[in-house]
Parts: C-alpha cells; structure tokens; sequence
C-alpha cells in the first residue's frame, strides 16, 4: 500500500518534514510519494479566492499524511481549499501534522490542526495521528523526530494489514 506525503508549504519547513517521512518510510521498506499543494497565487495575505494550481490526486494511497504550516493562528485557505474539493475520503486513514513559527501549540497550531482534521472526517476520512511541529522551539527537532517515528508506524502499520 502507498503513502501519500501530500504538503503545502511556502517558507519549506513544513515541506522539510515532509522530505524527513518520505526518507524514512523508505528506509522502512515502505512506497511513499512526497507531492504539493499550491495555489496560483501564493501570497498568503491576498484576498482573492483561491485558485490551486497543484491539487495531488489522493486515490492511489492507502494511507495519506497531510502536513500544512499555520497562518494568522489557522489553517492557510490554500489547503482548506484543497481538502474542501476533495471527494470522499470513505474511511481513508490520514494523519495530519502542521508547522508553525511560535514555541507552543497553543499560539495557533492546535486550532489550525483542529481545522484540518475536522475537514478530514467531514470527508469521511480517520485522522489517526497529529502533531504539531514549533519551529522557534529548542524543542524542534525532538518535535519533528517523534512525529516521523509515530507517523511512518502508523503508515507502516496500515501497509501491513
């Protein structure tokens, strides 16, 4: 089964740890494809609808990770937008990550992952893991570390059954 590594990411941070999961699902055995989210329009601050110009097609993964930083204490409307024209999930399992720039979760992480995974499951879709990953931390790279760990188990999990 095929793992999804669907990111988007403006300053690359979020798509650095997408790279580390992609790197050590490999290393586990495991088939994982890395692919972006990004709109015609990249500025983060426009008020113009969205318009994606890359939208990755989720239906050859078994098991999907979906990885975003935070904007303005949310979810960027470039990935709302992108799991809002999804079609049904039907019981996909998703684990949903998100990076944000200030040291604790609190300080919009944890709303804008709560935004994520509520758009998952209204898809159909199981959020079965998150995190979120502080890039101003000192705690950062521990961060990252536990999330690959448990990520590519639950992935390497869901391809063993």
């Amino acid at each position: 089964m095929n793992t999804g590594i669907i990111i988007f990411s403006n300053t690359n941070h979020t798509l650095s740890v997408g790279e580390r999961l992609l790197a050590e699902i490999g290393k586990l055995g495991g088939q994982a494809a890395l692919q972006r989210v990004s709109a015609v329009n990249p500025d983060p601050n426009s008020n113009d609808p969205v318009v994606l110009k890359e939208a990755p097609d989720l239906s050859p993964y078994g098991y999907i990770i979906l990885g975003s930083p935070v904007h303005a204490f949310s979810l960027p409307q470039v990935m709302a937008t992108y799991l809002k024209q999804l079609p049904a999930l039907n019981g996909a399992k998703v684990a949903c990550f998100v990076t944000q720039q200030f040291p604790k979760p609190w300080m919009g992480g944890n709303r804008a992952l709560g935004q994520m995974t509520k758009l998952v499951t209204a898809l159909g879709g199981v959020a079965t893991q998150t995190a979120v990953v502080n890039w101003s931390s000192k705690k950062r790279e521990a961060q990252i570390d536990e999330l690959v760990q448990r990520f590519c188990k639950a992935a390497s999990e869901d391809i063993a059954r």
